[in-house]
């Protein structure tokens, strides 16, 4: 039996929301005890007329705390995590060291996970002490759990909503295909407990929404817009939250969020647990979590610096605008054997020109972005996953938070507006330990990223062309457009295969 289900004996313990509806054991805040890891002093809060809450779970296992300061660096060193902050805890070996409730283990088991992620290693004792935290990983590296299974503790530790409570966890994210994926994760994990959860995001209509705020959740998963509506229009409150996600932080930046996320914060008590998790950690990130955040632990998993995913083989190939159709469907012709081929543009006009060309051509593709409806984003993505529509093009919304397994080929039709984005461009492939090929059509206009493309060429062991690199000198690039994909692909013979 896990340690939080020992509820009878243990003032500290949690209440299973599953059997009774009294409070929990002994109930702390350790608000007023924070520490500003800036330096400097906290702002005063009145939190007269709040209720306590629990949020330190954690209790160190023995076989954890057997681990020598030596067993502790080595494992860190081997999985490539690095901390920062205050008494860092420990890092977990396996699930059971972590001390969730047996019916959490019991989904753990069933989901066929063998043993924690780096994140979720260092990110579970993190989350459980009830500290804020900041976590950076790539996108693909078991973030999600790592924040929703501390957060169910935390809900099953808190009294019952009442009618007219908001929620107790919020995860912000910054795009619908993002939110609803966590959802489903919630869903899934959060059954046993009968902990309930709603997807609050833009684009289809609000009613079911509502409806699913009226009855009460423990866990809303949302995006930014949409949720500040319901706010508005007081169909939920956030005065019960205690445990706060921002989920891709620099994505909702780069997206313009950060009012709507200021707004947002203002209205959540500021003894609150704050989670912040994000693939990169630039400046502007970093600035919002010094204003959110107080005394975090910090862990990341690989490198600071920006890199690309290892297993994912990367081309990159100096063409004119002009040339750019012609390539891809060259390229098509050499990878196309039936796996999933997704093509990113930089505009939702182009995404939909190009796909209509392809189409006319005979190629199997759809488009998802931005202006479409939920429910055709939907449908796009299914046919996608379900290969029956095996090429699909997209705008940055899919760049982020889009897991469909066995995406063979990234094509980068158009360079993103940034390294990062590049980065969780070529990351929808090459997941969960399989490999993945990622192309890229690079023009003159591109040339200022070429220096830091080069090193994350570099870094990543992949080969870089004469004309690239002659690019990253300062150099003009070479008139027509050499080299290509087809020398480096299978060669391609006999009539298209899906005409």
């Amino acid at each position: 039996m896990s340690r939080y289900d020992s509820r009878s004996g243990d003032p500290s313990s949690y209440r299973d929301r599953r059997s009774d509806s009294g409070f929990g054991g002994s109930v702390r805040s350790s608000s007023s005890k924070r520490d500003n890891d800036g330096g400097g002093s906290p702002k005063k809060f009145d939190l007269d007329g709040l209720s306590h809450f629990e949020k330190n779970f954690y209790v160190e296992s023995p076989t954890v705390a057997a681990m020598s300061e030596k067993d502790v660096e080595e494992y860190r060193l081997r999985r490539e995590i690095t901390v920062e902050g205050r008494d860092v805890p420990k890092p977990v070996k396996n699930f059971r060291d972590v001390g969730f409730p047996d019916y959490v283990i019991e989904e753990i088991s069933k989901a066929g996970f063998v043993e924690p992620t780096p994140i979720q290693a260092q990110g579970w004792p993190m989350a459980l002490k009830g500290r804020d935290l900041i976590g950076i990983a790539e996108t693909g590296s078991g973030k999600t759990l790592a924040y929703l299974l501390p957060a169910i503790v935390h809900v099953n530790a808190q009294p019952i909503l009442a009618p007219g409570d908001g929620p107790i966890v919020l995860v912000l994210a910054p795009t619908r295909e993002l939110a609803v994926q966590i959802q489903q994760e919630a869903t899934k994990f959060g059954a046993s407990s009968k902990i309930k959860s709603t997807c609050i995001y833009g684009g289809v209509p609000k009613g079911p929404q509502v409806r699913d705020l009226q009855k009460g959740v423990e866990i809303i998963i949302a995006t930014p817009g949409r949720l500040i509506d319901m706010m508005e229009s007081h169909h939920t409150n956030l005065r019960r939250v205690t445990y706060l996600v921002l989920d891709e932080a620099d994505r909702m930046l780069d997206m313009g969020f950060d009012p709507q996320i200021r707004k947002i914060v203002s209205q959540i008590r500021p003894d609150r647990q704050t989670l912040y998790w994000s693939a990169t950690w630039p400046k502007e990130v970093e600035q919002l979590a010094r204003q959110f955040l107080y005394n975090p632990y910090k862990v990341i998993i690989g490198s600071q610096d920006l890199k690309a995913n290892h297993a994912i083989r990367q081309h990159v190939d100096i063409v004119s605008e002009s040339q750019k159709y012609n390539k891809l469907v060259k390229l098509l012709e050499d990878i196309m054997d039936g796996s999933r081929i997704l093509i990113f543009m930089d505009t939702k006009k182009g995404c939909d020109q190009i796909t209509r060309q392809l189409r006319m051509d005979g190629w199997p593709a759809l488009s998802i972005h931005g202006d479409k409806s939920q429910a055709e984003r939907d449908w796009v993505l299914s046919e996608f996953k379900a290969g029956k529509s095996p090429i699909m093009t997209a705008t940055d919304v899919a760049a982020r938070g889009l897991d469909v397994k066995d995406v063979k080929y990234v094509i980068n039709y158009d360079f993103p507006g940034s390294l990062e984005d590049y980065v969780h461009r070529i990351g929808r492939t090459g997941r969960a330990g399989a490999k993945g090929t990622a192309y890229t059509f690079f023009t003159a206009a591109n040339a200022r990223f070429a220096k830091d493309l080069i090193n994350i060429l570099e870094e990543a062991g992949q080969k870089v062309s004469p004309e690239l690199a002659a690019m990253g000198r300062g150099a003009p690039p070479p008139p027509s457009g050499h080299g290509g994909f087809r020398d480096r692909g299978r060669g391609y013979g006999g009539s298209r295969p899906w005409s």
